[in-house]
């Protein structure tokens, strides 16, 4: 398989120290890598895994991209601006029914020219597989797209390369396995989304199909902050979106970032932490708690 991505991004993303929010977190010293500012479609982390699964899709001669996702899928609106990017057609299948108006990701859906269909009840693998053209997997994860966060972890130890750990938010998986396949299990720190029944399991899984074999019980991920489920939004979460934006003027998201910087609030490591933000501001304006 031809591993060359193709280029949809601004590379690389800045790393910025974030002292106030490093005091408040009582943290030796916290940088913030900004993976919300890859630059299309509104940026975010599924862009890095967008420019290997695009990569396929053009080489298998696709005309349509289709993948799934919940109402807010952050990966379903990049998959939307990728695919409006390369001229192609993109079918977005959602989980549930369809709202009585449109926010957030929706309307962005929407500008970027995507048809969405509403799965209900259906299993969305299933009516995914219905719809003609190249499927990208939930969250655009696989074993290939993963090596898009391998590509971040070199450019993370050439911009900082005494860093200590890393924190991310683990929703699929692929963004936390690249980084593990790079940096090793002791300097990754993931935290469930509750996106996966499994997170640990799919993490290490996706790691043995990259060559890279990691046992589930090394793998760092706090599965504390799920809370009532993915959708729900918890005060610790609260909390955190609020701290961030009042330390630093960082505004970050209730079903990723949110829950993983509630993580490294409840779970403050030593050395030079490196938090990633992987983006996902629109659905701040979707989530029905906010």
């Amino acid at each position: 398989m031809d591993t060359t991505p193709i280029a949809l991004g601004t590379w690389p993303t800045p790393l910025e120290p974030a002292p106030r929010l490093g005091t408040a977190l009582g943290l030796d010293e916290l940088w913030l890598k900004r993976d919300d500012l890859t630059g299309l479609g509104g940026g975010g982390n599924k862009v890095r895994k967008l420019q290997y699964t695009c990569a396929q899709a053009l080489q298998a001669g696709a005309t349509t991209l289709v993948t799934t996702g919940a109402p807010q899928s952050n990966h379903a609106r990049l998959t939307a601006a990728a695919a409006a990017r390369l001229g192609l057609e993109c079918v977005l299948v959602l989980r549930g029914d369809e709202p009585p108006a449109r926010r957030g990701n929706l309307i962005l859906d929407q500008l970027a020219g995507a048809r969405i269909v509403w799965a209900g009840d259906a299993p969305l693998d299933e009516v995914a597989a219905a719809q003609p053209g190249f499927v990208i997997p939930f969250g655009g994860t696989s074993a290939f797209s993963a090596l898009g966060y391998v590509d971040c972890a070199r450019e993370l130890t050439a911009q900082l390369p005494d860093l200590s750990t890393v924190v991310v938010a683990v929703g699929s998986g692929g963004t936390m396995a690249g980084l593990v396949a790079a940096l090793g299990p002791g300097r990754v720190f993931g935290v469930d989304t509750g996106a996966l029944p499994d997170a640990r399991g799919t993490v290490a899984a996706l790691l043995d199909a990259m060559g890279v074999p990691v046992k589930p019980d090394e793998l760092q991920i706090d599965h504390s902050h799920v809370g009532a489920g993915y959708a729900a939004l918890t005060r610790p979460v609260q909390e955190a979106l609020s701290l961030a934006a009042r330390t630093e003027g960082v505004f970050l998201d209730p079903t990723y970032t949110g829950r993983a910087l509630a993580g490294l609030r409840a779970s403050p490591p030593d050395g030079k932490i490196v938090f990633l933000h992987s983006g996902g501001l629109p659905g701040l304006f979707g989530h029905p708690a906010l």
